[in-house]
């Protein structure tokens, strides 16, 4: 059996469309978040804006930072590390954030000048240090490798005849001062100042506090000095002893501690910038400041929480226990799976607070704002970053970095598209829902509509009763009132065609009366003369009859013909020319005026029924024309010939220039063209000749004409490929 389709199904199958009704919304929150991204782009590049403008033309705040220098050398000019956390003084670097990373090596590069030790081979010293900033204080940690670490004797009043760590830097009111860390055993650290550089006299320096621990390699020294007693110049220099009581072989510095001039730098984050950026804060942005040498100056926020977006607010959010809340809370983990949520954590080392990189601070201290997205380290999360220059005159002494990453963009979107599906879903459902209601009520209606129609026609194709007319302002209301329309028009034809035979009878009473009254005279008249005169009435009758029903079977016969008919190209004119020339032999009292333009007209199909086709046509023109004169033209156009047969005379009514053509139509009834004409007209040659024009494509259609008033036939045809 063939599967059924029905409205209902495919109502249902066209619903499907509302499935790009998502994918439209899809594509919309998409283009929202790109403007929601440049917005914040904007936001961003006009938060680093007013905190450079905030910094510009302060050389001040810049003085003590060492930021002034033409170029730094990594390992003299040092950078303080901002600490998360105090560090314990315990003489071990567990507690420093990230230590084998932020530590500076010192080795054979770093030896001074008058040690005793020329190549790596005869070196047996080398340390790694860090500097850190918490608070009010600067930590040192210097982890010291050393085959053989010489601890002060505990009868030595001497402090440089051993392993010892010397510092020198000066204060904020410009004061050299060089201090030296030497041990007598592991723990509390002895630091002394040396008041003369020729006399090494201890005078100890309290402040300098820490802790010596020795290991099986060397040993650590953490200490730490208060931010208040330094200023931005400072060197230190582990000085070897390989034995006891015995002099310096070996001295690796950061610096010559020697004098103020041969001293490094120290970079420490600003406190009076760092209250500038602190107010900045609120932004729920990650701010960094640079100096010209992209080193840290100051940073407040946390990348982590800078998400660009107003996280209260998305947040606060009143309980609500409707049905799209609960349906929205099943469909939460189908959301969760599909839509990329925002990490809640990631790992991001871009930067290392001694030397920035990347190309917009490169292009910030250049003097050109720039912003750029950028991964993690880890590809979980995506940053935007905004660098902005800071000027002093015209030169760029630094600049500032804001930072915020996408996740709050995101949470909108995925809020945004959560919200969005589980409105179109329930759209969705609803929509299905009231497809199928509404294709259940067509599909009734209509089923409806086909029982009032078996109903009205019975098995014999007899009208049993008319179709009730529905009142719907609809299409469905339009079909059945058409149906209705049709079915009391079809009740009309077959009533016409159940009393044809009454007029049948007026066609052939007459020629029957003739033939019964030319034989009842016949058989009563006696004269032989006058039989002729009935015989020839009766004949006539007879052929009238036989007219009548040669005419009646032509148009069935044609029909049939047609179907077995085959097709071929011809000259139409060819059939035209000798059409007419033998009209004009049929009709000498008719003039026929043919005008063309094209000699060679190509049609497929029948000439000799097209030549019937002109034989209905010009029978038709020459019984209603008054001026004895009959015009045929013709035109081509569009691939299609056209043909036109025109007469003086009479008009058709109006009513009847679409029934024309009709089978057992005719006008002859009311209006005669022939007086004398006593020939039966049952309204099938024009019928015939419109079944000529439909088997070859194309079609018949007769309009009247004024000035003179008549007829013109149009007869058109399609011309051969």
């Amino acid at each position: 059996m063939k599967l059924r389709f029905g409205l209902r199904s495919k109502l249902l199958l066209l619903s499907t469309f509302l499935i790009t009704i998502p994918w439209f919304g899809y594509q919309y929150v998409w283009e929202m978040e790109k403007y929601l991204r440049f917005g914040q782009e904007q936001t961003i590049l006009g938060t680093a804006r007013a905190l450079a403008t905030a910094l510009h033309e302060r050389p001040n705040l810049f003085n003590n930072q060492a930021s002034f220098l033409p170029s730094v050398e990594k390992g003299k000019d040092l950078y303080g590390y901002q600490l998360s956390q105090p560090i314990n003084l315990d003489g071990d670097y567990l507690d420093w954030p990230d230590f084998i990373n932020k530590a500076h090596y010192y080795g054979l590069d770093n030896v001074l000048p008058g040690s005793e030790v020329s190549s790596a081979s005869q070196l047996s010293l080398n340390y790694t240090a860090s500097v850190g900033k918490f608070d009010k204080y600067l930590y040192f940690f210097i982890k010291v490798i050393d085959d053989q670490v010489i601890m002060r004797d505990s009868n030595a009043l001497s402090i440089n005849k051993n392993d010892h760590l010397e510092l020198a830097f000066t204060t904020p009111q410009g004061t050299f001062q060089r201090f030296i860390i030497s041990n007598k055993n592991s723990g509390w650290i002895d630091a002394f100042q040396i008041n003369h550089p020729t006399q090494v006299t201890p005078v100890a320096a309290p402040f300098i506090q820490g802790k010596w621990r020795n290991n099986n390699q060397g040993y650590h020294v953490e200490f730490r000095i208060p931010l208040t007693k330094i200023s931005d110049n400072l060197a230190f220099a582990v000085h070897d002893v390989d034995q006891h009581f015995g002099n310096v072989i070996t001295t690796i510095a950061s610096a010559n501690p020697s004098s103020a001039n041969t001293l490094g730098t120290i970079l420490v984050p600003s406190p009076e910038i760092e209250r500038i950026v602190k107010g900045m804060s609120y932004t729920n942005s990650s701010i960094w400041v640079v100096d010209q040498h992209r080193r840290v100056l100051a940073r407040a926020g946390d990348i982590k929480k800078a998400n660009g977006l107003w996280q209260k607010n998305l947040n606060l959010q009143q309980p609500d226990n409707s049905w799209y809340s609960q349906l929205k809370f099943w469909l939460k983990p189908l959301f969760n799976q599909l839509l990329t949520q925002p990490p809640k954590d990631f790992i991001d080392q871009l930067y290392d607070a001694q030397n920035l990189t990347g190309k917009h601070i490169e292009s910030a201290l250049t003097g050109t704002p720039m912003s750029q997205w950028r991964l993690t380290s880890d590809n979980k999360a995506v940053i935007l970053t905004a660098a902005y220059p800071i000027y002093f005159g015209n030169n760029v002494h630094g600049a500032v970095i804001v930072e915020e990453t996408n996740n709050g963009i995101r949470t909108v979107r995925n809020q945004a598209l959560e919200k969005l599906f589980t409105s179109i879903l329930a759209i969705m459902l609803f929509g299905i829902l009231a497809f199928f209601f509404f294709a259940s009520r067509i599909s009734n209606r209509i089923r409806t509509l086909r029982n009032q129609a078996e109903l009205a026609i019975d098995e014999h194709g007899r009208i049993n009763n008319l179709m009730p007319a529905s009142q719907a302002n609809d299409e469905i209301g339009d079909l059945s009132r058409s149906f209705s329309t049709a079915v009391s028009r079809l009740s009309q034809y077959n009533h016409y065609l159940e009393n044809m035979s009454s007029r049948l009878s007026h066609e052939l009473r007459t020629p029957i009366a003739v033939v019964r009254t030319s034989l009842e005279n016949l058989t009563m008249q006696q004269d032989s003369n006058r039989h002729n005169e009935y015989i020839e009435r009766a004949q006539t009758g007879l052929h009238r009859l036989n007219l009548i029903l040669t005419n009646m079977s032509e148009a069935t016969r044609l029909e049939q013909m047609l179907k077995t008919t085959d097709k071929s190209q011809f000259n139409f004119f060819d059939v035209l020319n000798g059409c007419v020339k033998g009209y004009q032999q049929i009709y000498p009292e008719v003039k026929f005026q043919l005008s063309y333009t094209l000699p060679n007209i190509q049609l497929f199909g029948s000439p000799e029924h097209l030549a019937q086709l002109l034989d209905k046509v010009i029978i038709n023109a020459v019984e209603f024309s008054q001026d004895q004169q009959i015009t045929l033209s013709s035109e081509v156009k569009h691939g299609w010939f056209r043909l036109y047969i025109s007469n003086n005379g009479s008009l058709l009514p109006e009513e009847m220039t679409e029934r024309l053509f009709d089978s057992m139509v005719s006008i002859r009834d009311n209006q005669v063209a022939k007086p004398d004409d006593q020939k039966p007209h049952l309204g099938l040659g024009l019928y015939i000749a419109r079944l000529i024009c439909e088997f070859h494509g194309g079609s018949i259609s007769a309009n009247n004409h004024h000035n003179p008033q008549g007829v013109t036939v149009t007869i058109a045809l399609p011309l051969a490929k």
